[in-house]
């Protein structure tokens, strides 16, 4: 059902922030979430470990990152934005926010300033990334999402978000170079040395 009243719309968005931020301060406080990676996904909370393959391909990305734009670029890695959608509070492997861009208020990064989403798959949260996670960063016009998928030695680039889809999908095996030229994070991606689980 679509709601066209823009202060109910408002309201539950509100609510649906206030909502999430109860979550994740719940999560948060508890013994279990350091070393774990969270994301809320449509309401669902799923938390997968920081394993050193996945650390690996990370931090190469944001290093290729860093390299094209410098060490003061806004990147980020496992931090919370919300996401069009119900309860969609992710925490995207990488994230590269457009020039320019600058926390809100409460120092939260805006999902309508991400120019570059990358997420490295993990075996327990993979259908996250290919179905509902996919169909939220297009829904949000993120330009470029990259799956970087170690079991399958393979990225897939995603490009041209159109409603909850992208309509390009390019496919790089790991050791050839993924073209990033096309988007705005504007380089070509090594991905020689990414591990493989």
């Amino acid at each position: 059902m679509t709601v066209v009243d823009d202060d109910r719309t408002h309201m539950a968005e509100s609510d649906d922030e206030r909502l999430l931020d109860e979550m994740f301060e719940t999560l948060e406080r508890g013994p279990f979430s350091e070393g774990y990676r969270i994301d809320i996904v449509g309401g669902c909370v799923h938390m997968s470990p920081q394993r050193t393959v996945h650390w690996k391909i990370i931090r190469r990305l944001v290093r290729a990152i860093e390299d094209r734009f410098g060490c003061e670029v806004e990147v980020t890695s496992d931090v919370r934005i919300d996401f069009p959608g119900r309860l969609n509070g992710f925490c995207p492997d990488v994230a590269k926010m457009r020039d320019g861009a600058e926390p809100d208020s409460r120092g939260r990064w805006r999902y309508e300033d991400i120019d570059f989403v990358a997420e490295v798959i993990s075996q327990e949260t993979a259908v996250n990334d290919y179905g509902p996670k996919k169909a939220a960063y297009a829904a949000a016009g993120v330009p470029a999402y990259l799956i970087a998928d170690p079991y399958q030695g393979r990225c897939h680039l995603y490009t041209r978000p159109k409603g909850d889809d992208y309509l390009v999908e390019t496919t790089v095996a790991f050791g050839s170079d993924v073209d990033l030229t096309d988007t705005p994070v504007g380089l070509v991606l090594d991905t020689t040395g990414f591990p493989r689980d």
